[in-house]
């Protein structure tokens, strides 16, 4: 958090300044290393969002943007493993994986 680029404005009790983490954050060390420089930590806890979908029915769990994508691009067998040794191989694949994401995900043709 030191090399953060952006100068921030110092956050007061009337206007402080949340840091938002997912529950691969919620330990005691990550909390006091936000707190030591005046963040305001927003962690759910571990077992909360499961907890909230098993008292509420029809409620899916939520996935972050990065981790729905990783999931889908672990499918493509070329990029989880990566058996070529040309770094341009490996970058046509990923455009080549994406691109059939991008197409599914587009459901012009059912």
């Amino acid at each position: 958090m030191e090399s953060i680029p952006i100068e921030r404005p110092e956050p007061t009790e009337d206007d402080p300044q949340g840091m938002c983490m997912d529950k691969g954050y919620d330990y005691d060390e990550v909390r006091a290393i936000v707190e030591e420089f005046a963040f305001t930590a927003h962690i759910h806890e571990r077992g909360e969002e499961t907890q909230k979908i098993k008292r509420q029915a029809g409620i899916k769990a939520r996935r972050w943007v990065v981790e729905r994508t990783h999931s889908w691009m672990n499918k493509f067998r070329g990029i989880l493993i990566r058996w070529n040794k040309k770094a341009e191989n490996y970058i046509a694949m990923l455009h080549m994986a994406f691109a059939f994401i991008i197409y599914r995900r587009m459901e012009l043709f059912g």
